[in-house]
């Protein structure tokens, strides 16, 4: 994809998740890989309702700022997924409130936040990781993902918000959404006698779509 081509498909997604309440005023961050390795980041204190195609945040691919304003100041957690995962073409980043909800609960799983309600949670994610508070901005939450070393694509920083990384800028989008809808799911399923997939389904899910889980 040309870089004029990905600024107008990063500005189109976030534009979207921001008009569907996935996230909100000057919440949440993006970025995408361009063609000749380098980074397109959404600027820092910027909306996803209104980013414009022209002001983007771009990296080369030593990870210099070359051109526009300054990024978002969560870029340590966008680094570690392009720097332990190589497949990672874009990182998503949201406030979206069920998914914050879910991570508030005293019961909420460290190793496997989502419960495996439906297999598309399981596809498009793998297992979530659930990371601990931290300030937001703090290089700790790279760190945090770094100590994952790759393993997962996808994990909530509780109280604050999912992060997702993908192959492309479409594939990330998809898969944060999954995520909220499935946190969404829980909420409107807890305390009720539910049908989850069992472990063989999930096993059969993993396995016909090459999924990563067990690490």
């Amino acid at each position: 994809m040309t870089e004029t081509k990905l600024r107008d498909t990063l500005c189109l997604l976030a534009k979207s998740l921001f008009d569907r309440g996935l996230t909100h005023g000057s919440t949440g961050n993006i970025s995408a890989r361009t063609e000749d390795g380098g980074l397109l980041v959404s600027p820092t204190g910027t909306s996803f309702g209104r980013l414009d195609p022209a002001e983007l945040s771009r990296f080369d691919a030593a990870g210099n700022l070359i051109d526009g304003p300054p990024p978002t100041k969560e870029m340590p957690l966008h680094s570690a997924f392009y720097d332990t995962r190589a497949q990672t073409g874009a990182v998503v980043h949201l406030h979206s409130s069920h998914s914050v909800a879910w991570s508030m609960l005293p019961d909420a799983d460290e190793d496997d936040f989502l419960p495996p309600l439906t297999p598309y949670a399981v596809m498009q994610l793998g297992r979530v990781k659930l990371l601990p508070f931290f300030l937001p901005g703090d290089p700790a939450m790279g760190e945090a993902v770094r100590g994952l070393a790759g393993k997962r694509s996808a994990v909530m920083l509780a109280n604050h918000g999912p992060v997702v990384s993908g192959t492309t800028v479409e594939a990330a989008c998809n898969a944060i959404e999954e995520l909220e809808a499935t946190a969404r799911l829980a909420l409107l399923l807890r305390g009720m006698p539910v049908l989850a997939l069992s472990e063989a389904q999930v096993r059969a899910v993993v396995t016909k779509f090459g999924v990563e889980w067990d690490a």
